[in-house]
């Protein structure tokens, strides 16, 4: 079995956890997600099955789209609600206040990642030092929040959509704004509605799938790169891309430009993605 399924997945479990389940759906071991989200976190899990794992890289480096709640005037280790509390501070601010500190942090910005993250640092991930009691420094990471809509103010709490970078911790963002109000804040709740294509709209609930209806939800790998400009190829082309030939054949080195990603096509058949660079035009993945 080969594709991907836009899986929704729900509270309380781990992103390994819906990875376990597709795995025994689909009777296959070949099964990997497109970025972990907490326990506390529920949304949209892009799940990647067979030759369609070559994808995961490029779904997780599209932009994601969450719905937050954060609260105001509680500080905690982990930055949300499950973790230790630090601090309680009055929250004696107005909504325009509020609103100002939360959308100034849209544009590029550095963001130090939480402790409590699956993030490595020297090989260890931060939330097994965490748990050990160890708190390290964290190098801050440019990351991009291209909007931020306020859906609801009613404070101490208020609830947000943010259209994000790969690479942006949610939990942190709260924190951040939290600092910037010099109140504190932690993250409530989260969803995630998108990842890149895959929208919460047309997910499927991890619970409702099954061995009999898994197939109806699998969407082919095409679908990941149906944005990038295709071409379409003759059969020599096609053999000789297939076999991991960089080629400078007029056929095809003057149809295309450099440093673009194409989908390549050999009728209706979708070969993969490739690129032009200096060295000849070469397939990046093939999905043949």
């Amino acid at each position: 079995m080969n594709g991907i399924i836009n899986v929704y997945k729900p509270l309380g479990i781990s992103s390994f956890d819906v990875v376990r389940k597709v795995k025994k759906v689909c009777n296959t071991k070949k099964v990997g997600h497109t970025g972990t989200l907490d326990p506390l976190a529920c949304g949209v899990l892009p799940i990647c099955i067979g030759s369609a794992t070559k994808a995961v890289d490029y779904i997780m480096n599209d932009y994601k789209v969450y719905v937050a709640e954060l609260k105001l005037g509680i500080i905690t280790d982990t930055y949300d609600r499950e973790g230790k509390i630090l601090e309680e501070n009055e929250v004696d601010l107005s909504q325009d206040e509020v609103k100002e500190a939360i959308l100034s942090f849209v544009g590029k910005i550095d963001q130090v990642p939480p402790m409590y993250s699956a993030l490595k640092v020297n090989g260890q991930k931060l939330y097994k030092l965490a748990r050990a009691g160890i708190e390290i420094e964290r190098v801050a990471r440019p990351i991009e929040i291209f909007d931020i809509e306020i859906l609801e103010l009613k404070l101490p709490v208020a609830k947000i959509r943010i259209k994000c970078s790969k690479g942006t911790y949610i939990r942190s963002l709260c924190y951040d704004i939290g600092q910037k109000l010099n109140c504190g804040a932690m993250m409530w709740s989260l969803e995630r509605e998108a990842t890149g294509t895959f929208v919460k709209e047309n997910s499927i609930h991890l619970d409702k799938l099954t061995e009999e209806n898994v197939e109806q939800y699998l969407i082919t790998s095409e679908k990941v790169f149906e944005e990038y400009p295709f071409i379409s190829i003759s059969e020599r082309v096609k053999k000789l891309l297939l076999n991991g030939v960089s080629m400078k054949d007029p056929e095809i080195f003057s149809e295309t430009q450099f440093d673009i990603i194409y989908r390549v096509y050999y009728e209706d058949e979708f070969l993969g993605i490739a690129s032009k660079t200096s060295k000849g035009f070469k397939l990046l993945k093939s999905f043949n």
